[in-house]
């Protein structure tokens, strides 16, 4: 058995890393904020005091206990900053995420293994922060995929290696629909990010021909995609079609992220398809608006695969929520509103979920 963990995007940048030991400088350039020091206020507006500085591990919060129990044998997140120092934004910025490198031990207090950077703030600082960024990455022990100094760095899996010669293959994809600008796609002679022309059939059929080429007997495979808007259950056909063919084309796993909240869940011919993770870790505590998705709430997956089929053997999630900028167990109530609200938007696809007498979320 090989257990998985899994989570949406994770923002360290920003705010979050205002409050961490090594704080970088704090100037940004949003419309209506130029302090990132402004979302620290916000939240502490919404919920009362933040230590300042807080130790590195302060971020991860009680999710650090039920990872140590779940002890998963792989840790993946999708890191959705820059770690730089450089101020390089790009040209008419909107919503920049910068972490300090100096900040780093915040991933690593969490053990992550792999650092999914297909996503829209990868390049928050230019092709110089993102050169820095897999440079800090990698000196700390860190893989990297989906980001690289060219197409082929870019589409280079990242390898967990775990005893019994299995393997975590993790490949990472992403999309236009989730903001990524078209002038972002890694190329032969430019840095960026494996951007996926479309979700067509030709398109899934040549990441599965790269899985081919290194996939073996008793490797997991996961597919990391950053697809689709912020907001809303409603899953478009065509990430469905896609999940789907990568499935039945060899991929094990299909983690998608980009939304602010969770999405439906599927379990596709015994292979597990997470259509939107939800956010993990970020500094939106105290901004208003879209209360009706609770985007407070997380929920950390923990999926239980066989390895030498790929097919899911049990699902697990622990319910969060993000208060103080650190994830702090779900209430009893909050982990009720999440299994009913993931019940409901996984009816199309046939997927219910309990609630377990821990607190946990456990598919049905």
């Amino acid at each position: 058995m090989v257990t998985l963990f899994l989570c949406g995007d994770v923002m360290t940048g920003r705010g979050v890393d205002q409050i961490l030991p090594h704080p970088g400088a704090p100037d940004i350039y949003e419309p209506c904020v130029r302090d990132a020091r402004d979302y620290v206020a916000l939240a502490q507006r919404a919920s009362g005091a933040i230590p300042r500085p807080v130790p590195p591990e302060y971020i991860w919060g009680d999710a650090l206990e039920e990872l140590a129990q779940a002890a998963p044998d792989a840790r993946i997140i999708n890191l959705e900053t820059s770690v730089t120092t450089r101020d390089e934004y790009r040209s008419s910025p909107d919503i920049s995420y910068r972490m300090h490198p100096d900040n780093i031990s915040c991933l690593t207090a969490a053990r992550v293994q792999v650092c999914v950077l297909a996503n829209n703030h990868v390049l928050d600082c230019g092709y110089a922060g993102l050169e820095e960024t897999l440079n800090t990455l990698t000196a700390a022990g860190l893989r990297t995929v989906g980001a690289g100094r060219e197409i082929a760095e870019a589409q280079r899996p990242g390898i967990i290696d775990l005893p019994g010669a299995r393997r975590v293959l993790v490949f990472a994809l992403g999309t236009g629909s989730s903001g990524i600008p078209a002038s972002w796609g890694a190329a032969p002679d430019r840095p960026g990010i494996d951007l996926l022309e479309d979700l067509s059939t030709s398109t899934a059929d040549e990441i599965l021909q790269r899985v081919g080429r290194v996939k073996r007997s008793g490797d997991v495979v996961v597919a990391s995609i950053h697809w689709g808007s912020n907001w809303g259950y409603e899953v478009p056909r065509a990430h469905v079609r896609f999940a789907h063919r990568l499935i039945d084309g060899g991929v094990d796993v299909v983690h998608g992220h980009s939304s602010h909240h969770p999405r439906p869940i599927e379990v596709y011919r015994d292979k597990l398809v997470l259509y939107g993770c939800g956010d993990c870790i970020d500094d939106y505590e105290g901004i208003a608006g879209f209360e009706e998705f609770r985007h407070d709430l997380v929920l950390l997956y923990l999926p239980t695969v066989d390895p030498r089929n790929g097919e899911l053997l049990r699902l697990r999630m622990t319910p969060m929520r993000l208060r103080w900028m650190r994830l702090n167990r779900a209430s009893a109530e909050e982990a009720d509103w999440l299994q009913h609200t993931v019940c409901r938007v996984s009816v199309p696809f046939g997927t219910a979920v309990d609630l377990a007498s821990d607190g946990a979320l456990v598919l049905r």
